[in-house]
């Protein structure tokens, strides 16, 4: 991701601005894998971990990778922290296999990138499907995309410029 200021950078602070159980918490952004040691020291007071911040968290994973991003987040699920994971969508399918969803204070960030999007018109439907017919989930789901934009789930832009690089 492109993120002025931030491309060197490791770890940086904030307080969680996107709609999620964490919202309004005092926030760690971990950029790719780090050591669990290393994490500590820059926790400073924070109650939630945002893991794969700034897009840090790979497309296609393979198993060595999912084991060292998992091996990063467990310690701190297990502390009581609140961890995110930002991951595309891509990647939901073999994510499974690990087991983070099993812990409460867990949060799978899912990634769906829609350019454009305010371009669609009022018709445009997204569709939460599985990968063939009744292959995992019961059914399939869909949403009108003009109702999944409200805007007090919207975070603008400018909300992401108090976060501070450490």
């Amino acid at each position: 991701m492109d993120r002025p200021g931030f491309d060197t950078v490791k770890f940086f602070h904030g307080t969680e601005v996107e709609h999620t159980p964490a919202l309004g918490k005092q926030t760690l952004f971990v950029i790719g894998v780090q050591s669990v040691d290393e994490i500590k020291t820059h926790l400073l007071g924070c109650e939630h971990i945002y893991f794969g911040a700034n897009h840090s968290f790979p497309n296609k994973p393979d198993a060595d990778t999912w084991r060292s991003w998992e091996a990063m987040i467990k310690p701190f699920l297990d502390a009581g922290y609140w961890c995110t994971l930002d991951l595309d969508i891509s990647a939901l399918e073999e994510f499974h296999d690990g087991g983070l969803c099993e812990y409460r204070r867990f949060i799978p960030m899912i990634s769906a990138k829609i350019p454009y999007i305010e371009l669609l018109n009022y018709n445009a439907v997204l569709k939460i499907d599985d990968r063939d017919f009744e292959a995992t989930n019961p059914g399939v789901w869909c949403h009108q995309v003009h109702d999944l934009m409200d805007i007090y789930k919207f975070t603008d832009w400018d909300q992401y410029r108090d976060d501070q690089t450490d």
